[in-house]
């Protein structure tokens, strides 16, 4: 079976993309029309995905999203439709998990056997015990909290251990670099926020593949993130824009959700490559 890592390393160099289109509906913001549907919410999803899977290189539901609206049906049926249309391109679940051993076991299976998701992002606040029953499937991504890219991501991550003089965001840097990673299937979230922090992380952890929230709505840079983030082979990104894209057609002034999000995708993948 491919790996996670063997299945990013595919869709970087055939679809030539950083881009990481982040599927997080807010079904208040969708275009009237759309709410008439059945299913709003995969309706939206489905013609971002039909106009940009040939831009991207994954897609990142996240979890909440669709929790919090009770829509978990249309969150597995975009999943599917992800499967059907392009089972090339990574799928991430993002619900930033992380508890103790048995708990974790079933969060795992949630990510991978029910929903069927290639990836999973995770949070190490608990200890390295806590990721192992994610990183035990070997041939799925896990995506571990390193330094992320919202305001208040400085109250702990910058924390200074006086012992060994790193912060605890790197100190998560490289325990997933050099501890955790047996099985060569976790990755790093490192927001595009912190560009500086970006490019120690980088030189800490050699070519392990980074996702970048925080380019777009959030004011990361994307120059600089690519730039700091990049790998020895000009790749090794998933850099992420949700409303940038997925609400393009509100800033165009149109209803077509599809046009609209495959030109910003278009644009930030153009982009992104100048500096590869």
């Amino acid at each position: 079976m491919q790996s996670f890592y063997d299945k990013l390393e595919s869709i970087w160099e055939k679809n030539n993309s950083l881009v990481c289109v982040g599927l997080d509906p807010d079904a208040e913001k969708l275009p009237s029309a759309l709410k008439a549907e059945k299913y709003p919410i995969f309706e939206f999803n489905r013609q971002i995905i039909d106009a940009t899977k040939d831009l991207v290189c994954s897609y990142k539901p996240q979890f909440a999203y669709y929790a919090g609206c009770g829509a978990l049906e249309e969150l597995q049926m975009t999943i599917d439709y992800l499967k059907e249309v392009c089972p090339e391109v990574p799928v991430i679940l993002d619900s930033k998990r992380g508890d103790i051993g048995a708990t974790a076991e079933q969060y795992a299976k949630e990510a991978f056997d029910i929903y069927g998701a290639d990836a999973v992002t995770v949070n190490p606040y608990m200890g390295g015990d806590t990721l192992q029953p994610f990183l035990e499937r070997k041939d799925k991504g896990v995506i571990v909290l390193c330094r992320t890219s919202n305001p208040g991501s400085g109250d702990l991550q910058n924390i200074v251990d006086q012992a060994t003089g790193k912060t605890i965001y790197m100190t998560v840097a490289e325990k997933a670099a050099n501890e955790w990673n047996s099985n060569q299937n976790l990755c790093l979230v490192v927001g595009a926020t912190y560009p500086e922090e970006l490019k120690e992380i980088r030189s800490a952890v050699g070519d392990l593949p980074l996702l970048v929230p925080g380019v777009g709505a959030q004011g990361g840079d994307a120059q600089a993130s690519v730039n700091n983030g990049k790998n020895s082979r000009g790749a090794g990104l998933m850099i992420n824009s949700s409303r940038g894209i997925i609400y393009a057609f509100a800033k165009a002034g149109t209803d077509n959700v599809g046009e609209a999000a495959r030109q910003a995708t278009l644009e930030l993948k153009n982009e992104l490559n100048q500096y590869r």
